[in-house]
């Protein structure tokens, strides 16, 4: 399996925004749920959104209605959608699939959010 790739990272001062992509090369990530995740610096990567293959979407607390996951078949890509960033919001993010297990990649490159107060 290849790693899916995360783009869109960057410097950003709080309340700005950015908008995060995944894409897979060679492979169609449709029948998967997928997620975002983020590592804080020395901390644990934790889930932060989810999305069906039908396209339900659910974020993590710390987030809820400031990020918005959302995915597109035409381009195979998922996104996520960063808004009113806060400095606690600083770290990598990485894609993955959720869900099944089987079809979990390596982990990626992530994409780096810095966001300054």
């Amino acid at each position: 399996q290849v790693p899916l790739v995360e783009s869109g990272g960057g410097l950003v001062q709080a309340g700005g925004s950015l908008r995060l992509s995944c894409t897979a090369s060679g492979s169609d990530l449709g029948g998967n749920d997928m997620g975002w995740y983020h590592q804080a610096p020395g901390k644990q990567r934790e889930l932060v959104a989810t999305i069906t293959s039908r396209g339900y979407s659910n974020v993590a607390d710390s987030v809820v209605g400031r990020f918005t996951i959302s995915r597109d078949a035409y381009t195979n890509t998922v996104s996520l959608q960063m808004n009113n960033l806060r400095p606690e919001d600083t770290g990598v993010y990485y894609c993955n699939v959720v869900r099944p297990l089987r079809n979990r990649r390596p982990w990626g490159q992530g994409t780096q959010v810095t966001v300054s107060s």
